[in-house]
């Protein structure tokens, strides 16, 4: 009995597990297939009511087989395109005119909440004041420069060490001393530079100015509050900077020689060269924005280093539109503004410097003009763009930053120079009268003997251009090509390949029509191109020529 229990609970459980099957009787599956025609017939009969047209065809598209498909194809791509920026015009116009009413509407309730000091200043002219000017503007850096020599006591030339004469503006040092400013040199980025070319810039710089040996802080140091102005900042980072401590303490001495209250320096120079780094390290902390981007100080700062000295921070220098394309490539604004392209910028650097210390810098194989040095430098460096295509502009960039930034090491040889007409055998002693030198000569040995230098042999010899012109007065400012104060011999070394107009008549081969008048050969400037060496062996392939 009890077995038999067992068997029917066991078969009752089978029976509720067991999943319910989807199989219909023929009749019901029959019925609602009826069902399903009933309703389309019936959609079809309200559509046809409606005046409802059938579903449009697809377009099947030009067939392979017909003649200029590619053609007919391009003509259909570019009309759509055509009609999509048509629509996108009219959006663009909508949302202007919304923008317009919406700014109409505002004007008047702003103008009325507005405070009087904060509505916008105008004179009778309709101009803008001086504080509504674009600071980007040549004629606002030209000021902000010239009010920072003004208002300074004594001016810091900075100068990066690696091409101390390329840095130094031969406008700013007769500006300084017409006004009765106290000149001195602060010879900055000592580390990137063999120890004896350091020294040997020092005795040559001394001829003329007093100099400052100085390694300024590049790692990031806390930011100076503005409630606690007085108090320095943690120093911890100032262990990096040499020379800090010697410069503050010859200002001080400078100041209470002097008996004065508050002793102003201004620090002047051309971009990326370490003004604001040099007031950082001083200050022991990020008193002013810095980088190794160009340009990022636009306007004139003041910070307290101690009770007697400020120090003041002025936009960088800008250099002649006539200067030579080396010098624009490094200390003007050109590239940042977006007026000169990154890749001419490293074509002018690599003109300058020996192929073959290039290669060992950046360990890559050798190249033979700009586009194919970056293309290794972009895969050495991982700069691939999609598909594995090299970024040729991240790679341009990024070498341009290394000679403009505190990373490269590269330094130029010591030439003899005569004075300036500016500067006189009285006026260098009277300079040199105001400081004291034993004391000045003994700070900058103690700098570089604790100081790292770089290696000689990992250093690329530079070609100095000599000191370079700056712009600090707007009439100065003319219309003139960058370059142009090349002389045509000058230009012609640097472009030696001439290509004639006529491909042909590379061959030997002239035309009827130009058989009676020649053609003079006209040089043609490739943005690719660079004859790093004028020769090539014979039979290889001419990469100017046949790409």
């Amino acid at each position: 009995l009890v077995a038999k229990v067992r068997l029917t609970l066991f078969l009752f459980v089978l029976q509720e597990l067991r999943k319910a099957s989807k199989r219909v009787s023929c009749s019901k599956r029959y019925k609602i297939q009826k069902k399903v025609r009933e309703h389309n017939r019936k959609l079809r009969k309200e559509a046809k009511k409606k005046g409802v047209s059938k579903r449009p065809k697809k377009d099947p598209g030009v067939p392979s087989s017909a003649p200029f498909k590619e053609e007919v194809l391009r003509e259909a791509e570019q009309r759509r395109l055509q009609i999509e920026e048509e629509k996108e015009k009219k959006r663009q116009a909508v949302k202007e005119e919304r923008a317009k009413k919406r700014q109409k509407e505002k004007e008047p309730i702003k103008n009325e909440t507005e405070p009087k000091a904060k509505r916008t200043r105008t004179d009778e002219n309709g101009k803008k004041s001086e504080r509504q000017k674009d600071k980007n503007s040549k004629e606002f850096i030209c000021g902000e420069i010239n009010k920072v020599i003004d208002a300074s006591d004594v001016v810091f030339e900075v100068l990066d060490a690696r091409d101390p004469l390329g840095c130094r503006c031969p406008q700013l040092e007769e500006a300084v001393l017409q006004r009765n400013k106290k000149l001195l040199l602060v010879l900055n980025k000592i580390d990137l530079v063999p120890k004896d070319n350091v020294e040997q810039w020092i005795k040559c710089l001394q001829k003329e100015f007093p100099v400052v040996a100085f390694k300024g802080s590049t790692l990031n140091q806390p930011t100076v509050k503005p409630k606690n102005r007085g108090v320095v900042a943690n120093r911890t980072r100032v262990q990096v900077c040499f020379g800090n401590d010697f410069l503050t303490e010859l200002l001080t001495e400078y100041a209470a020689k002097k008996e004065t209250e508050s002793l102003k320096v201004g620090i002047v120079g051309f971009p990326n060269v370490g003004k604001s780094s040099l007031i950082n390290s001083l200050k022991g902390g990020q008193a002013c924005n810095a980088g190794a981007q160009r340009g990022i100080t636009k306007m004139m700062q003041e910070v307290n280093i101690s009770k007697t000295v400020k120090l003041i921070d002025s936009p960088g220098i800008l250099a002649l539109p006539s200067s030579p394309p080396v010098v624009l490539a490094l200390r003007s604004l050109l590239v940042e503004q977006g007026e000169e392209n990154v890749l001419e910028a490293v074509r002018t650097l690599l003109k300058q410097c020996d192929k073959t210390q290039i290669m060992l810098q950046y360990m890559i194989p050798d190249f033979r003009n700009s586009l194919e040095f970056l293309t290794l430098f972009a895969k050495k460096r991982g700069f691939l763009q999609k598909g594995g295509v090299p970024n040729t502009h991240q790679a341009a960039t990024t070498f341009l930053g290394d000679w403009t930034g505190a990373k490269l090491s590269y330094h130029c040889k010591v030439s003899e120079r005569v004075l300036p007409p500016y500067l006189s055998d009285s006026v260098v002693e009277d300079l040199k009268n105001d400081w004291d030198l034993d004391k000045l000569n003994t700070g900058n040995e103690t700098v570089l003997k604790g100081l790292k230098f770089s290696n000689p042999a990992s250093s690329i010899s530079f070609i100095s251009k000599g000191p370079t012109d700056g712009l600090l007065s707007v009439g100065e400012i003319t219309e003139v090509k960058p370059g142009a104060g090349l002389t045509e011999g000058e230009t012609v070394q640097s472009e030696p390949q001439q290509i004639p107009e006529d491909p042909d008549a590379a061959k030997g081969e002239e035309k009827p029509e130009q058989t009676s008048q020649k053609k003079k050969p006209t040089t043609v400037q490739f943005t690719t191109d660079i004859a790093l060496s004028e020769s090539t062996a014979e039979g290889g392939y001419d990469f100017n020529k046949y790409f």
